[in-house]
């Protein structure tokens, strides 16, 4: 089945951020008495927005967040976060693609921005970077509108797409779109069973190293879908 278009996630596949992000939210739950380590939120709640962790965990425990929680969470991630690594192997990686690709995320375009600039991936991607949020129907994943709208822009069946994921939300909000999906462990926050949970989610392969992921996408050419 040809593939016309390559749709990557940021946070955790291009930038090594969703642990960061799990550190910061660690320390600020913990002064609210809420003791999650970076690693059981990564695992949780990787793929969600703060507002949408905030809702979980207010239904879950009856913890009362402050009115400016996410507003001071999101302020100190974006100071942390402008110094972000990159996954090992990212431009070596893009450098052996040819087709058209983009940036599908639940991170607002602001943000993208400031963690792809510096790491000179935000003019390999511009202007196709796609924030769920600011875009179409503005609904962010798991829902599958922010894939659909990429999709749309490159008129492209989402069937002839592929889409890079590392976690169970972004999986899930891909695979109902209707797009190819490889899952992707290769982020510090991984963790034991991670790649379980992706193929469960509806991935078709993982890989755990950018450097495998234009041999996988040749293949999904070949293969079938599962």
């Amino acid at each position: 089945m040809a593939l016309s278009l390559i749709i990557f996630d940021c946070d955790g596949v291009l930038v090594d951020s969703e642990i960061v992000a799990a550190e910061i939210e660690a320390e600020k739950f913990a002064e609210l008495g809420l003791e999650l380590s970076p690693g059981e939120i990564a695992e949780r709640f990787a793929g969600l927005t703060l507002a949408r962790i905030v809702e979980i965990l207010t239904e879950e425990t009856g913890v009362r967040f402050p009115d400016n929680f996410v507003d001071t969470i999101e302020r100190e991630s974006d100071r942390r976060l402008a110094k972000v690594a990159t996954i090992p192997g990212v431009h070596e990686m893009l450098d052996r693609l040819d087709l058209p690709r983009c940036i599908c995320s639940n991170s607002m375009g602001n943000r993208l921005e400031l963690m792809l600039r510096p790491a000179k991936l935000w003019d390999r991607f511009r202007p196709y970077v796609y924030p769920a949020r600011e875009v179409g129907t503005k609904r962010g994943k798991p829902a599958p509108d922010v894939f659909l709208h990429a999709c749309a822009q490159f008129e492209v069946p989402p069937h002839e797409a592929i889409v890079l994921e590392d976690s169970v939300h972004g999986v899930a909000a891909a695979v109902a779109a209707g797009c190819r999906v490889v899952g992707f462990t290769g982020g510090r926050h991984t963790h034991t069973g991670h790649a379980d949970s992706l193929t469960e989610a509806g991935a078709e392969t993982v890989i755990s190293r950018l450097a495998d992921f234009p041999a996988t996408v040749e293949a999904f050419s070949d293969w079938e879908r599962v």
